[in-house]
């Protein structure tokens, strides 16, 4: 029996099920098939839409796969953006609780290193410069002796140290106590050419005081060996 090319009342070659077919004609029954499909499609959007607040724990594991949230908090593969910002199991316990992606656990570590690792620093050199300032009180007999002597420790120092010399002697107590020792005895100014000279020891000094040993934990055989380089530079060869 040859089809008939001219019989449109359903899609050629298609297995319709009995349900979507008018029993006396064959014909396909649109509003059924479309009644099945609208229903298909909302049980689709219930699956791909987050559990409501009284889902049971069943329907919140099953959406927590569907978005990829790992079976267990170890699950995170956590690229530590910094050495302060390394992976915490404490952390990732509470973002697994929360329903956290791989990709979303991996943001928190990211802006953690991006918006406070600066504050913390800025914190840390604060409380750093306290310190030093602290120190220097002490060495030079109280506040106000510090105070009315550092004006003139200053000016010696920009008018006998190269401005590079001289900024980096006045960020630590060390540096401020050796240009006191060199004003008092009168030590001949650093050449310009002297400076340009020991430029790679200078530069190589500054890097070591951005180290943590230097301003943070303070450890007394890298501090020693900071003062006694700009010592060196200077020419201050007294301990």
């Amino acid at each position: 029996m040859s089809e008939d090319l001219l019989d449109v009342s359903a899609p050629q070659g298609a297995a319709i099920p009995a349900k979507f077919r008018d029993p006396e004609t064959g014909a396909l029954r649109v509003e059924a098939l479309l009644k099945s499909y609208l229903e298909l499609e909302r049980a689709l959007s219930r699956r791909t839409a987050p559990p409501a607040d009284d889902a049971d724990e069943e329907e919140r594991a099953r959406w927590r796969r569907l978005i990829g949230v790992p079976e267990t908090p170890e699950g995170y593969a956590i690229t530590p953006p910094h050495e302060l910002c390394d992976c915490d199991p404490e952390v990732n316990r509470r973002l697994h609780a929360a329903g956290f992606t791989p990709a979303q656990a991996q943001l928190v570590y990211d802006l953690a290193a991006e918006r406070l690792l600066p504050l913390i620093a800025e914190a840390a050199a604060e409380f750093e410069c306290g310190k030093q300032r602290e120190r220097l009180h002490a060495e030079f007999g109280g506040e106000d002796r510090f105070r009315s002597l550092a004006p003139q420790i200053a000016a010696w120092g920009r008018a006998n140290l190269p401005e590079a010399v001289f900024a980096a002697l006045s960020t630590t107590a060390e540096g401020v106590c050796a240009m006191r020792r060199m004003m008092e005895a009168k030590e001949p100014p650093l050449s310009r050419d002297a400076a340009a000279d020991a430029a790679p020891d200078e530069a190589e000094l500054r890097k070591m005081m951005r180290d943590p040993r230097y301003w943070r934990s303070r450890e007394p055989d890298f501090v020693k060996r900071v003062t006694e380089g700009f010592r060196r530079l200077v020419g201050d060869s007294r301990d």
